[in-house]
């Protein structure tokens, strides 16, 4: 009977498996409430804790939402960063959004075929990007109390970016304000959709003030897509109103995150180049008027804008400029040229305003020579090479032909290689350089070499001389300062020139100096009568910006003139006197010393006391004794005697300029002897025979 009965285990199946059941059924009905109650917003504390330790100030979002699938989306709602510690006075949120979206392709990562974000959408993104002037700024995320991290190791991988699809920006508006650049503004962003095969754009206004100067833009971009496809050129239209700085950029970017090439048209014009810094970086002096449109190229080290042409004042501008951004101070080299150059529209160059009748307003300064400083700071900030030329200079109160400059900014040191202008057959060069000193200032040193100019091309503006006579020789300069005004105030040197036989001189200048009656009344009708040019020569020494004179002589054929006193470049005075005699006898002659006094820009000229007493006497004779009246104006005559070799004697010996006058004058090649600073032992002065066979010598050579 006991072996038919039920087996023993039997009866416990049987609650196993209704556990079993109660566990599943309850573990299903706990999946279901999940699903049903899940709120990711429990998750939100947990990011605002992380998100606040990785930026190092405050971040908080209100709401959480994900959407999972094999392409998972993430929202944000109202999501808020605070600003760092030290910009708590900031009115603004560092930044904000409404609602921020992200959606990730996870079957693509996950398969290693790469990020892909088919979507970013923000809606109402505001910022608040600020610099200090101490250099502390709010968009730095590293923590202020962590310990410098090690040098980093050198990667050759080049960055992956993800592949990105869809970016839209509604409403966005981020402040930038730079303490350092002078600048707080407002970009506003947003996007617009694509339109059946014509893509969408990110569109940029700009709206604030840059370097202290209003600003404006409006800048059209392609959509992010087309920013990270390197296989499609990215297109760009930007315009920009800086002060009164217009700059205009159209065209296109070939794969523009790794800088392979550019097809770009930039154009900008303005009322002054120097107004340029603030949006380039790079000083340049003071201009006229400009427009200038030329093709921009750039690559990760070289920004290049080749084949530009335009206007700049009333002359002509081209050529090439090529920046490299990677050095520091950044590397310019500059190869501009000009068919025809007015040069006084590259008057800022030396300080002086450039460009004519732009200014209603009359100075009443009596001061003449360029007082603009150099300024330090913006040479220090770039390295360049500047080369340029002219090939025509239409000036009519300028006799020179053309320009070649060839200078060089390093390390805040201005080098001129060379600056030479043609007049004719000569040239009027100019060498030297100015070196940082201590408060701004510079120590620098010049020359300038005068070789076989055309005295005739010279006085062309006041017709005042006919011939082939030439002028030769040279002028230094040793100064420390920070203007052309401050280096010659406080400049030494010298002036050492000299004018061959040649020519002659018009009537109207050597007896206008001695008020010769007949022959200035005869040239005021423009009847002038000739005077042959034996010799001019001016040897004047500068001391501390003093100028005196060692000699200063005009000998024609029938009339010697002297000069003797001083100029004062420290308060660019004069007090100066010319004596003109005639050589042989002569009648209806006022003889005497003219007094040439006051202001550089507007002097006073006065008869001396002999020449006001002959003239009284004339005027007392005509009362008293008609026929007596040519008796003061009557000359014996000095005599030719060796003023012309005594003089140039004296300037080949001791050149006041410290440097010879060789062969500059003349039709021959300039030389200048090596050492020849003027501390030659005295020579033997040529007799008046040698002096002229020694000019016509150099006049038939070549």
């Amino acid at each position: 009977m006991a072996e038919n009965g039920p087996s023993p285990k039997a009866p416990r199946r049987r609650p196993v498996r209704r556990a079993l059941a109660i566990i599943s059924g309850a573990l299903a009905l706990l999946l279901v409430l999940l699903i049903l109650l899940w709120n990711w917003d429990w998750f939100v504390p947990l990011i605002n804790r992380r998100a606040s330790a990785a930026l190092h100030r405050p971040v908080s979002i209100a709401h959480l939402h994900v959407k999972l699938g094999l392409t998972t989306t993430v929202s944000v709602d109202d999501l808020k960063v605070h600003q760092p510690d030290g910009f708590e006075s900031e009115k603004e949120l560092f930044a904000s959004a409404n609602k921020s979206t992200v959606s990730v392709n996870v079957w693509r990562y996950l398969t290693h075929k790469g990020l892909e974000i088919p979507l970013i959408s923000i809606d109402t993104p505001k910022g608040d990007i600020v610099a200090l002037a101490n250099g502390k700024n709010n968009y730095s995320f590293s923590d202020p109390n962590a310990k410098p991290d090690p040098a980093p190791k050198d990667d050759s991988k080049p960055l992956e970016l993800p592949k990105i699809g869809d970016l839209i920006i509604t409403n966005g508006d981020i402040r930038v304000a730079m303490a350092k650049l002078k600048t707080d503004m407002h970009i506003l962003m947003h996007t617009t959709p694509a339109q059946g095969e014509k893509d969408g754009n990110i569109v940029l206004d700009l709206k604030g003030r840059y370097a202290q100067a209003p600003i404006s833009g409006h800048i059209v971009g392609g959509s992010l897509l087309t920013l990270t496809n390197s296989n499609h050129p990215y297109p760009i239209d930007a315009r920009l109103e800086n002060g009164p700085t217009y700059v205009t950029l159209r065209g296109a970017v070939d794969d523009p995150l790794h800088f392979k090439g550019t097809k770009l048209v930039l154009h900008f014009a303005g009322p002054d180049m120097a107004l340029l810094y603030g949006l380039t970086g790079i000083p340049i002096p003071h201009t006229p008027n400009y427009s200038v449109s030329g093709n921009l190229a750039y690559t990760a080290a070289h920004i290049r804008f080749s084949n530009f042409s335009g206007k700049l004042g009333s002359s002509d501008i081209g050529g090439t400029i090529s920046v490299d951004p990677q050095t520091k101070p950044i590397t310019v080299d500059a190869d501009l040229h000009s068919r025809r150059v007015d040069l006084q529209d590259l008057g800022g160059f030396i300080g002086a305003k450039p460009g004519k009748g732009e200014s209603k307003q009359v100075s009443t300064s009596d001061r003449i020579l360029p007082s603009q400083p150099i300024n330090v700071p913006k040479l220090n900030s770039v390295n360049a090479h500047l080369v340029y030329k002219g090939d025509r200079i239409e000036n009519k109160s300028t006799p020179l032909d053309n320009i070649v400059a060839d200078i060089v900014v390093h390390d805040g040191a201005i080098t001129i290689n060379k600056l030479a202008f043609a007049v004719g057959d000569g040239t009027l060069g100019l060498s030297g350089a100015l070196n940082p000193a201590s408060n701004g200032q510079f120590d620098t040193h010049f020359k300038v070499d005068v070789s076989r100019l055309s005295v005739q091309r010279l006085m062309k503006a006041t017709d005042t001389f006919k011939g082939q006579g030439t002028l030769g020789g040279h002028i230094t300069l040793a100064a420390k300062g920070n203007s052309i005004a401050s280096l010659l105030a406080h400049g030494d040197g010298g002036v050492t020139l000299v004018v061959d036989h040649g020519g002659d001189v018009s009537a109207l200048l050597p007896d206008l100096l001695g008020l010769k009656i007949g022959s200035a009344i005869l040239s005021a009708v423009g009847i002038p009568t000739r005077s042959d040019l034996k010799c001019f020569i001016a040897d004047m020494p500068l001391r501390q910006g003093i100028l005196s004179t060692n000699s200063l002589l005009l000998m024609t054929n029938n009339t010697r003139t002297l000069g003797g006193g001083t100029v004062n470049l420290r308060n660019e005075t004069l007090d100066y006197h010319v004596v003109t005699r005639s050589t042989s006898f002569n009648v209806l002659s006022l003889p005497g010393r003219v007094n040439v006094t006051g202001p550089l820009k507007s002097p006073t000229i006065m008869p001396g006391a002999e020449l006001i007493g002959r003239a009284a006497a004339t005027a007392a004779l005509a009362v008293a004794f008609p026929p007596a009246v040519l008796l003061p104006t009557i000359q014996f005559g000095v005599g030719e005697g060796s003023a012309c070799e005594t003089a140039l004697g004296q300037a080949n010996n001791a050149p006041a300029a410290g440097v010879k006058p060789g062969s500059t004058t003349g039709s021959g090649a300039a030389t200048v002897q090596p050492g020849s600073s003027g501390k030659a032992g005295p020579q033997k002065p040529l007799n008046r025979k040698q002096v002229h066979s020694v000019w016509q010598k150099r006049l038939k050579q070549h």
